[in-house]
């Protein structure tokens, strides 16, 4: 794809995203230096998605973010003396100059140090011109790649997107001295031509060198870098120039850190209490801006992975607030910043959509604890959940999954030799809920924490891997009949295998202990009850009056109009999985479907499942923040409800301000329009094309009834006999065991 096929494409996003109003925030009062909102700088432009330094990373971070975003530039020298933006010094792997000088390798020395790669200056801009950025980091989608992105001119930058402020970094001034070349004299002659608001640079001789021969509304800002590194303009540390501010007053007006300077993390990655670096640096009249922000790294686990969390303790943490945040994804801090700052955090209104727990906030805590339906509460849930199993002893408990693999540390106990495979159940080794005692299991096994992305060492909250106590359905009935939720939701699956097989009674179970508790004397909390089985719903509809809700447990492209009128008849509501609504190729959406709207137009509620914060759980459409992801659900879908491994960030949507602004709703608060960013990859770079999603259709729904109990005493199920437990001898299956114990931790 040719520049001008790229600026095309880019700016056919236009059509896509209503350009937005100014950030919400209005005139509040902020902790920064000069009291105005925070700075969005734009980092290479929304680098966290196209290559750094692009035009589709320029033109998109000024379509997507705050108007006000600043575009960054990391300068580097041409042969003939020609600035361009490139993310690093080596061209090695943000650009493919290998590909056309494949003997350009050069060794120079860099800081002191000899560094080996492609380096701009031994090429002039001619040379260049057929050279294209890559994406640089490995993690990324490199599929953007195969389009023509030419390194473009400081000059290009600010005549082709017309920034609101453009801010250069000069990293290495003394590495062009080398060559002859003077980095001071270029961003002279450069800034009579462009206006440049910011300069950054971590060498103090070049700020210094500045003073007075450019404009006195340009900001110069001192960075520093790992503090026990050497600013090799004054041979000191930069840890030594942090704790004399007063001396960097003298040449710069700003500061720019990383920000684990400010957040310092402990080695297990979890938060330290902040420094007073945001203080000092203000009290020494210094502003400051945080570097190094990317919703796609790991973040302290403090900020259970959601972005949005992590901007909002720089800014609003009633303590402090930085004066610019340096972004990979400018759309965070916009929607921080704009939208989700002062928020009234007593607010529990429990309107639409509702915010549906998933095992508790079991992004946090082992699912289906006390502890994990504790914070789902405290972090605003609207309904907590309790996927029913039963124990060898007939009591309904609350866990995640009827095999105590995937959430218990059973595999590491004596109770490892009943693994089994339960054909009918599952087609995975396991040991099952009602292979054990209610006391079997309290008093020998610990839960686990969910780890679902454990393959991309994204572990939830490591410190309480093991936390919490196993809750019973009574037990978990009695904890939420006093708080203040909308309702609870009870899911059941296996019902015809228990009664077939076990001769317990699920149905009757939940029943008699929802009438036990009390819940069927009250109209405070609706009760809900989930199945993926509509035999198991048809039950409760000729039983009670609870709310029931049809899970369907695949992937479809629509819904019959025969199977809509027979789910009618069963239930209130679907929950329908999130790539239902949005079909996903390669991680990037390739269309919205009409569930919703088909469901909703039949007179049902409509849920979607599962969200997650984590960003490889979301395709790039969603821009790595959780935030967005809810918000393409609840303002471009408009589904009912959201159930959510992490209630807390669904909680802080609703409360946002930008929730009911209509048509002065900020670009960054626009839902993402499915397939946008499938259409602008170039054809080489396109992801094969995947077979359709099935429609949903009557067969798929209709059930013969539930089967009788064997036995009649619901409370006391015996134990079963296993005539599908498999016959391999115990030491090997519990050798496989705790291996996939230890695979999956």
């Amino acid at each position: 794809m040719g520049s001008g096929r790229v600026c095309s494409a880019v700016a056919s996003l236009l059509l896509l995203y209503h350009l937005g109003v100014a950030a919400a925030q209005g005139a509040s009062s902020w902790k920064t230096l000069s009291g105005k909102a925070p700075a969005i700088i734009a980092k290479g432009g929304f680098s966290g998605l196209f290559p750094d330094s692009s035009e589709f990373a320029y033109q998109f971070a000024m379509i997507a973010s705050s108007p006000d975003t600043i575009l960054y530039c990391d300068v580097r020298l041409t042969k003939d003396g020609l600035g361009v933006c490139l993310p690093d010094i080596k061209m090695d792997n943000c650009t493919n100059i290998a590909d056309f000088y494949a003997d350009g390798k050069k060794s120079y020395l860099v800081n002191g140090e000899s560094t080996t790669g492609w380096f701009s200056v031994d090429y002039n801009g001619t040379e260049l011109s057929q050279v294209s950025l890559k994406q640089a980091i490995y993690s990324r989608t490199f599929r953007f790649d195969p389009s023509f992105f030419p390194l473009l001119a400081v000059e290009d930058v600010a005549s082709k997107f017309n920034p609101p402020g453009m801010w250069l970094n000069v990293q290495h001034d003394g590495f062009y001295s080398q060559f002859n070349m003077s980095m001071r004299r270029y961003i002279i002659s450069v800034s009579k031509r462009v206006i440049v608001d910011y300069i950054s640079s971590p060498e103090a001789s070049f700020l210094t060198s500045l003073s007075g021969r450019i404009s006195n509304t340009t900001n110069l800002l001192y960075r520093f870098l790992d503090e026990t590194a050497v600013d090799p303009s004054t041979n000191l540390t930069y840890g030594s120039m942090l704790a004399n501010l007063t001396l960097v007053k003298t040449f710069a007006s700003g500061i720019l850190v990383p920000k684990t300077f400010i957040w310092p993390v402990s080695p297990d990655n979890y938060l330290l209490p902040y420094t007073s670096i945001v203080d000092d640096a203000h009290k020494a009249g210094l502003e400051v801006y945080a570097a190094d922000f990317a919703n796609d790294l790991k973040l302290s686990y403090n900020y259970s992975y959601d972005p949005l969390a992590e901007s909002l303790s720089f800014i609003d943490n009633g303590a402090f607030s930085v004066d610019g945040m340096l972004t990979d994804f400018p759309v965070t801090p916009s929607e921080a910043i704009g939208c989700f700052t002062n928020l009234n955090k007593s607010n529990t209104d429990h309107g639409k959509p509702l915010i549906i727990s998933h095992n508790g906030a079991s992004g946090d805590y082992p699912g289906c604890t006390d502890l994990a339906y504790q914070k789902a509460v405290d972090d605003g849930a609207d309904v907590i959940d309790c996927p029913v199993q039963v124990t060898k002893d007939g009591i309904p408990v609350c866990m995640g999954s009827i095999n105590l693999m995937d959430g218990t540390n059973v595999a590491k106990s004596s109770f490892a030799s009943q693994i089994a495979v339960m054909k009918n159940i599952q087609s995975v080794l396991g040991v099952f809920t009602f292979n054990l005692t209610w006391d079997e299991i309290v008093k020998n096994l610990q839960p686990k924490i969910s780890t679902p992305f454990s393959t991309f060492t994204l572990d939830r909250n490591p410190r309480y891997m093991n936390a919490g106590n196993f809750m019973r359905l009574s037990d978990f009935l009695n904890f939420s009949k006093d708080k203040d939720l909308s309702g609870i939701m009870i899911s059941v699956e296996y019902a015809a295998f228990m009664a077939e097989e076990l001769g317990f009674d699920m149905v009757d179970a939940v029943i008699k202990a929802l009438d036990d508790s009390g819940y069927n004397n009250q109209t405070a909390q609706k009760v809900m009850i989930q199945s993926t089985n509509s035999s198991v719903l048809e039950k409760f509809k000729e039983q009670t009056k609870y709310d029931l809700v049809y899970m369907v447990n695949e992937d479809i492209s629509g819904v019959a109009s025969s199977s809509l009128d027979d789910i009618k008849t069963f239930a209130n509501a679907v929950s329908v999985e999130t790539g239902s609504v949005f079909p996903e190729n390669h991680q990037f959406t390739t269309h919205s479907t009409d569930i919703v709207q088909s469901l909703q137009a039949a007179g049902l509620s409509v849920y979607a499942y599962t969200l997650m914060n984590e960003f490889v759980s979301q395709p790039y459409d969603f821009f790595s923040d959780a935030t967005a992801q809810i918000n393409a659900y609840v303002r471009g879908m408009g589904v009912d409800g959201l159930i959510t491994d992490y209630p807390a960030t669904a909680r802080r949507y609703k409360s946002n301000k930008c929730m009911n602004m209509g048509k002065k709703t900020p670009t960054f608060m626009s839902p993402a329009r499915p397939g946008d960013l499938l259409q602008i990859i170039s054809k080489p770079a396109q992801p094969p094309a995947l077979a359709p999603m099935p429609l949903l259709t009557e067969s798929d729904v209709s059930e013969p009834p539930l089967p009788a109990a064997r036995l009649n005493n619901a409370s006391t199920a015996p134990a079963p006999s296993f005539a599908c437990k498999m016959q391999t001898p115990i030491p090997i299956l519990v050798t496989l065991a705790t291996l996939c114990a230890c695979v999956l931790l």
